[in-house]
């Protein structure tokens, strides 16, 4: 029996069943992670004894009748979520030996629902790249080819779930975060709306864009975890209760758009454009109208999240200064400024840095209004433009990235080819809307592809069907 092959839905009956126990499970993703973890790097830390133990507990609530709905259940989690009594680094070397003291909402959630927690997985630090290599403690590498990466910031999550370490990985999104790799690997990966999921525990890069959502192989799967991550918390004043969004008056669903500009853009690798068509042609014959449609933003994407992402990060981070918790310099310091400088030096990574320095500068009193204020302005215009074409049609289609996971290294040395891979992801970031990445087949080079689908806020359940009849 191949468990990791298995819907959430189909392993729970064989467990009800007692022809298989959350033991035998957690065994199995342990085998897989000894196998390939050491190639792959999806997880920097493994909480083998502790599972095994949680999974015995387990089975003794499916046998007395009080198991919770997710019992069984074997999730990884992004480095960027605390765990209560565990480690979390954000992949940097400035929170190197920071252990949380409490759970974020969203992990929290899970594990009340007797879900397993097998390990702590590998990202780029602090959620900031499209590759993994940001990482401080190296890079996941894609298990279809380890010549390439496997897509960031959530790599090591995706990675897990593709070589089947473990069931399903919980991910945070800022751009494209649990999409992109997800589509690089071949899995499934969904970026709630903005407000539905709490941010609680999530350690901040963009606290106005970030996300917190599931991947795994089946969409059901997907909608499951959904559904018990979501809802109000009293920590985060930004998330919607249950009603708000169960309240959402359902879509008719059959009415499709593609814009254009993206569909047709320059960057488009030839086989991801001819299986998007061909997904088309598909949902056509399905019944759904599908329209290209035009979106007068599409060069203002990028620009508009750049300057708002790192202007926020530049504000989370300052909080990363050697004196609470995490790395101190050890280099004799003149007084507390120098000593900040130089922690800050040696613990963030290069990338980190320049997305600081970038976001200093867009905050400063010269150019406040030149790049900020006319950045959020331009958010606007996305946001009420995009929520525009939603009103005419139910959903907003397109690849989820614009080639397949890239050669390792390939992109390192120039940042600005790599924001470029960032542009059908962060669309649905800058507007606060839901998107999933579905596995769209394989290009000549047998490296996955991924379908993107866009809904209006809180239309997830809907998004979701959709993608369940085209995977």
């Amino acid at each position: 029996m191949n468990i990791s092959q298995l819907k959430y839905s189909d392993l729970r009956k064989l467990l009800d069943q007692g022809q298989l126990t959350c033991v035998d499970i957690v065994r199995y993703y342990l085998s897989q992670i000894e196998t390939h973890n050491a190639k792959l790097h999806a997880f920097l830390e493994v909480y083998d004894t502790e599972a095994l133990y949680k999974a015995a507990l387990v089975d003794q609530k499916i046998q007395s009748g009080t198991a919770g709905e997710l019992a069984g259940l074997v999730i990884g989690i992004k480095d960027l979520l605390c765990y209560e009594d565990h480690h979390s680094y954000a992949g940097s070397k400035i929170l190197q030996s920071f252990k949380s003291t409490f759970s974020a909402t969203a992990i929290q959630r899970l594990i009340d629902q007797d879900a397993i927690v097998i390990g702590r997985q590998n990202c780029d630090e602090f959620g900031m790249g499209s590759t993994n290599e940001n990482s401080a403690f190296g890079p996941a590498l894609n298990f279809k080819n380890t010549a390439h990466v496997a897509g960031g910031s959530s790599g090591g999550s995706a990675v897990a779930v593709q070589a089947n370490m473990c069931h399903v990985s919980l991910g945070t999104d800022t751009g494209g975060s649990i999409r992109m790799p997800a589509a690089f690997c071949g899995v499934s990966g969904l970026k709630p709306t903005y407000g539905r999921v709490s941010r609680w525990g999530l350690i901040a890069y963009a606290s106005s864009f970030d996300s917190i959502g599931p991947m795994a192989r089946h969409v059901e799967d997907l909608a499951l975890v959904l559904s018990h991550i979501s809802g109000a918390d009293g920590q985060d004043s930004t998330v919607v209760s249950s009603n708000e969004f169960l309240a959402k008056k359902p879509i008719q669903g059959n009415r499709i758009a593609y814009i254009k500009e993206m569909a047709e853009h320059p960057s488009l690798q030839a086989d991801i454009k001819k299986a998007f068509f061909e997904k088309l042609e598909l949902l056509k014959s399905k019944g759904y109208q599908v329209n290209a449609v035009d979106f007068p933003y599409v060069d203002a994407l990028l620009p508009t999240y750049y300057v708002l992402t790192t202007a926020e990060a530049s504000s989370n981070l300052s909080r990363f200064d050697g004196v609470k918790f995490g790395h101190r310099t050890k280099v004799a310091s003149k007084d507390l400024v120098d000593m900040y400088k130089k922690t800050r030096d040696e613990a963030f990574g290069e990338e980190v840095k320049r997305r600081i320095m970038l976001g200093t500068f867009v905050l400063s009193a010269d150019y406040y209004d030149a790049y900020y204020t006319k950045a959020q302005k331009v958010r606007r215009l996305i946001k009420d433009f995009t929520q525009g074409l939603l009103q005419d049609h139910d959903f907003l289609v397109s690849p989820t990235t614009s080639s397949t996971a890239y050669r390792l290294g390939e992109k390192t040395m120039d940042p600005l080819q790599m924001y470029l891979g960032d542009l059908f992801t962060v669309q649905a970031n800058v507007a606060g809307l839901p998107a999933i990445s579905i596995p769209m087949g394989e290009d000549s080079q047998s490296l996955p592809m991924g379908f993107q689908i866009m809904a209006d806020v809180f239309q997830e359940e809907a998004m979701l069907e959709l993608a369940t009849e085209l995977v």
